[in-house]
């Protein structure tokens, strides 16, 4: 009873239509459970995992049953070495057969543990691709999270030079009432009001689609509004060597290593064709036919059976050895493919990193530039409405704020992706 009272408190806002609260780490726990993409990599995941046995393999025995009942009505003719003619005209037939056999495989070239031993590695594969998906999952749910707070960052940005361009409106219109400034600088004045007003309606709009993008993201069934209230804040403490020295054991770079040893795996196999093959079967068999006339009236056998077949390869149009060579430029390409990925991987880890640290450096001095302007516009406004400043004055003031507020903004968000990619590079987002 109390857990369905909790449960109707939680969902209260969604059946009023107000937004809800939304946290980083609800939006990422969500989306571990909902997102397509990695419930996709979940099923793909257990597909191999379910194929990983010697009975995909081909080790174990194969046991088959067969029945059949035949009956036929046919013309005879049949003449004996004893001189007896037998012709006779709608002669009825029958036959019946069942038997049950087994097999199995001694010998193929080692084909069968070579395919075992790649069956286990596809599984490995498939579960590093998973948590793979799940880090990049993560990290574009904070990715469009932290740019929510840059939207929103912006639309107080916005807000905060619509305040002065209303403030500068209402100076300039009392001048005007009073004779002490002319209709140009009230139309400007207006000009400026009205352009501040639809740039806070866009950025809102703006702010609305990445909201639902965010909610794509984790996968919900039904869209509805949210509320993100929250601050970008940024590790300071990653450190280069840490994010280079961990490369090798990076979740893609770890995949592209298992891809080389698969393809080893299927040279293996196709090298094994080149082998013979032994196969023991075993089986019991019951056969009965019948027949209204003719020398044999009834026939009928049963009883075990025990067998072997020797296969031996000795010529196909080379085929075999074509498609070992094939297999072995294959083996060859999967291991440059895993050099030139180690190399990309330490190259956007480099960029990714110098990125990080550049930006780190231009906080600060970005963050006061940020403080003196808006108290440049707070000093211009003043001046203003003593008339000891110009309308252009304080539009300069407010292009100035702006700029340095979106130029903030910005760096803050570049610090904070930079030190995303870099965390999933290593592993760790949702390890924290």
């Amino acid at each position: 009873m109390k857990r369905t009272l909790f449960y109707i408190i939680l969902l209260l806002p969604c059946i009023a239509g107000a937004q809800v609260p939304l946290t980083l780490t609800n939006a990422i726990d969500t989306a571990l459970q909902n997102n397509f993409d990695i419930q996709i990599a979940k099923n793909t995941a257990e597909i191999n995992k379910i194929s990983n046995t010697f009975g995909v393999a081909g080790g174990l025995p194969s046991v088959n049953a067969t029945a059949g009942d035949n009956n036929s009505v046919y013309n005879l003719k049949q003449k004996t070495s004893s001189g007896l003619d037998i012709t006779k005209n709608d002669v009825k037939g029958s036959s019946l057969n069942a038997s049950l056999n087994a097999s199995i495989v001694l010998f193929n070239g080692f084909k069968i543990i070579a395919t075992k031993r790649r069956l286990s590695l596809l599984q490995n594969q498939s579960e590093l691709q998973l948590n793979q998906q799940i880090q990049n999952t993560i990290a574009a749910v904070m990715v469009t999270y932290y740019d929510i707070l840059r939207q929103q960052s912006y639309l107080n940005i916005i807000q905060s030079s619509l305040d002065v361009s209303s403030k500068k409106f209402d100076i300039i219109k009392e001048r005007t009432n009073v004779g002490m400034a002319n209709e140009a600088d009230l139309l400007q004045a207006q000009m400026d009001l009205n352009m501040a007003e639809q740039n806070l309606k866009g950025q809102q709009l703006i702010i609305d689609q990445e909201k639902t993008n965010l909610l794509q993201l984790m996968g919900v069934k039904e869209f509805f509004p949210v509320i993100v209230h929250d601050t970008i804040l940024i590790d300071n403490n990653i450190r280069k060597d840490s994010i280079i020295n961990y490369l090798q054991n990076n979740q893609q770079y770890l995949s592209a290593d298992q891809q080389v040893k698969i393809t080893e795996q299927i040279v293996k196999e196709l090298r094994s064709q080149r082998y013979p093959s032994i196969r023991v079967s075993t089986g019991y068999n019951f056969v009965y036919s019948s027949s209204s006339a003719g020398f044999n009236l009834f026939t009928q056998n049963y009883g075990p059976s025990v067998g072997a077949t020797l296969q031996i390869p000795i010529f196909n149009g080379n085929i075999y050895k074509t498609q070992q060579e094939v297999a072995s430029y294959n083996v060859r390409n999967a291991i440059l493919q895993k050099e030139s990925l180690l190399s990309s991987l330490i190259a956007d880890a480099l960029k990714t990193y110098q990125s990080y640290e550049s930006t780190l450096q231009q906080l600060v001095s970005q963050q006061k530039s940020y403080d003196d302007a808006g108290r440049l516009v707070r000093i211009v406004i003043t001046r203003f409405r003593l008339n000891q400043a110009t309308i252009l004055d304080v539009k300069a003031a407010q292009d100035s704020f702006e700029a340095a507020g979106y130029m903030f903004v910005n760096l803050q968000y570049a610090a904070k992706i930079a030190e995303i990619e870099l965390k999933r590079l290593i592993y760790r987002l949702g390890f924290e």
